[in-house]
């Protein structure tokens, strides 16, 4: 995918659609796409977190590993959303496993390019950390409602 689709991608994912041309065009120079077939794992919670995904099919189940019972489901993402933002914060290691259900696809960007870019233009920095903001957000109310219904 040149950069230009890549452009076009970015314009039209829910993450980026508020972010300036400007910043989309940055990010779509460090922007490539990925594949993965459904099972495999996008991260694996404690491993290194070396990338950050934006998805535009498919689904992926974020999940916490437990020795005893292996990984559990904490909440399915989809198209328009994103996987991980473990890549921004030290020690860059992944906070949650996020398994493919069925095949996914999408922008992945390479975690260290990501962060030296956000280092060299903290406008690009900034919006990213709102967006980041704005999902991790939205995924504790999700979690705080899902423990609520467990509770009942």
């Amino acid at each position: 995918m040149g950069t230009l689709s890549m452009i076009d991608a970015l314009n039209a994912h829910h993450f980026t659609k508020t972010m300036s041309q400007a910043n989309r065009i940055r990010l779509a120079e460090g922007a490539r796409p990925f594949d993965v077939p459904s099972g495999e794992f996008l991260a694996v919670e404690g491993e290194i977190a070396h990338a950050f995904y934006l998805i535009e099919s498919g689904s992926v189940e974020i999940g916490s590993h437990l020795s005893e019972r292996g990984s559990s489901a904490i909440q399915r993402v989809g198209a328009g959303d994103v996987v991980g933002w473990s890549w921004l914060l030290s020690p860059f290691r992944w906070e949650f496993d996020a398994r493919a259900v069925n095949a996914v696809s999408g922008i992945e960007f390479n975690a260290d390019w990501l962060r030296a870019e956000c280092e060299r233009d903290h406008d690009l920095g900034f919006n990213l950390v709102k967006q980041l903001l704005t999902v991790v957000s939205r995924r504790l109310a999700a979690t705080r409602l899902q423990r609520m219904d467990l509770l009942r």
